[in-house]
């Protein structure tokens, strides 16, 4: 069902809109957490440890989706704030076919690049056939991550939250059984958990597709929508580079603070596979719900609404600060368990060093959470500038210190310490361009 974000009360409209996208992140990081969980229970430590190197290089591809993703999101919600249902469609099919050509260009490239990109970031022998074994898989598997991605954007655009969750929900469950199946059962190795994530992640996609093919032929349009056009794909692309750019650098960065990690051993690759999952789990909640506050803002900046903005802002910070204490507590006193499930015994090294992990990164939660919701705001009002600047200063220290760091401790403890002193002084540059953006909302 459609929903217009632009009536009601800001709190009540954003926690409506946002908590099944909430539910929907969880489920979609049942689809990583479910590979690294089986490869560790069933598999091995050194089956956990490839999973979650190739992990690393998997998220590049996601940054290019998910860059698709917000740039067609946010256009579609402005046109959808501003009831111009015919800029709306033209919009859609304009990101999806720009969408199929980066996803073919990216297949392309990680055919050919994947064993160097091992190579890059120092994969240990023992790992590094599975790795690639995981890898050449998934990346077969770019359609459905590009055309999903784009499917769900939509789905938010329209004011829509609960249909993606559905679909998640499903296919994440049905992930897990099959993991389990290929990899206990028919004994196919690493292969087996690429290969369940390949089909379910298939399936739901097909039915998203489908789903939003019906959903756009009941919109109304006072004349037929053209299926191509260069200034909405230039609309697009102003929000969607930043986005692929912001989360392609994070992704590099990923890939050479986990070079710093590769340099420590299988175990301690290990035990950062496993923690680094569990953080993803939250950090990336907190940017779904920012990417649904992109969506209400979008939404009202069309429809001229911009007091509601600033409200937006302040009941985003309230929601995330409610799913920040949780999270917090539990990683602190229950971390050791939680890292046990991903185990197939407790293994000193690598159990040592996923609590520390949880336990220097878990209370800046409340920090990290404050800085997406407002690049969530940025984001929606088109400004990417600032957005960026607060993302790539968040990036480059991290990577940095991580290297420092890591160097000055001689152990991987000083990389750990690296996130919070990025999170905190990007938050502060991201509040402060939202207000100055912002200031003259009223």
């Amino acid at each position: 069902m459609n929903k217009d974000l632009t009536v009601g009360k800001a709190e009540t409209v954003l926690w409506r809109f946002c908590l099944p996208l909430f539910g929907s992140i969880i489920f979609q990081q049942l689809y990583n957490i479910a590979d690294s969980l089986v490869a560790g229970k069933f598999i091995g430590e050194n089956a956990l440890a490839a999973v979650g190197n190739s992990y690393e290089i998997t998220l590049i591809f996601i940054a290019f989706a998910f860059g698709c993703n917000m740039g067609c999101s946010v256009v579609v919600s402005q046109a959808f704030g501003a009831k111009e249902f015919d800029r709306l469609k033209t919009a859609v099919t304009t990101a999806c076919i720009f969408s199929g050509i980066v996803c073919i260009v990216l297949m392309l490239m990680g055919i050919w690049c994947c064993n160097p990109l091992l190579h890059l970031i120092r994969t240990p022998e023992e790992v590094f056939t599975d790795s690639k074994q995981y890898l050449d898989i998934y990346i077969w598997g770019l359609p459905f991550v590009f055309f999903y991605n784009i499917a769900t954007g939509i789905f938010s655009a329209l004011g829509d939250s609960k249909t993606p969750f559905y679909f998640l929900a499903v296919s994440s469950v049905s992930n897990i059984a099959v993991d389990i199946l290929f990899v206990n059962t028919f004994h196919m190795g690493v292969a087996g958990v690429a290969w369940a994530t390949f089909l379910c992640q298939g399936i739901s996609c097909i039915l998203a597709v489908l789903a939003i093919w019906i959903r756009l032929k009941k919109i109304p349009c006072q004349k037929k929508p053209v299926l191509f056009d260069w200034e909405l794909l230039r609309k697009i692309l102003v929000i969607a580079i930043p986005s692929v750019l912001q989360q392609s650098f994070i992704s590099v960065g990923n890939i050479l603070i986990q070079s710093v990690i590769n340099g420590f051993g299988a175990s301690v690759m290990a035990g950062y596979s496993a923690a680094v999952k569990l953080n993803n789990l939250v950090i990336t909640s907190f940017t779904t719900i920012g990417n649904g506050i992109s969506n209400y803002s979008a939404q009202n900046l069309g429809a001229g609404k911009y007091k509601r903005i600033k409200e937006g802002f302040l009941a985003g910070i309230k929601m995330v600060w409610c799913l920040c204490l949780p999270f917090c507590v539990i990683y602190l006193l229950g971390g050791k368990y939680l890292l046990l499930l991903f185990m197939e015994k407790d293994s000193g090294a690598a159990l040592l060093t996923g609590r520390q992990f949880l336990w220097i990164l878990s209370p800046f939660y409340f920090i990290v959470s404050t800085k997406l919701i407002a690049d969530g705001i940025l984001r929606g009002i088109s400004a990417m500038c600032q957005f960026m600047a607060a993302t790539f200063t968040d990036l480059i220290l991290r990577v940095l210190l991580a290297f420092l760091l890591s160097d000055l401790t001689k152990s991987a403890l000083g990389i750990w310490c690296a996130w919070p002193i990025g999170w905190t002084l990007a938050m502060i540059m991201s509040v402060f361009f939202y207000h100055r953006k912002t200031k003259n909302y009223s």
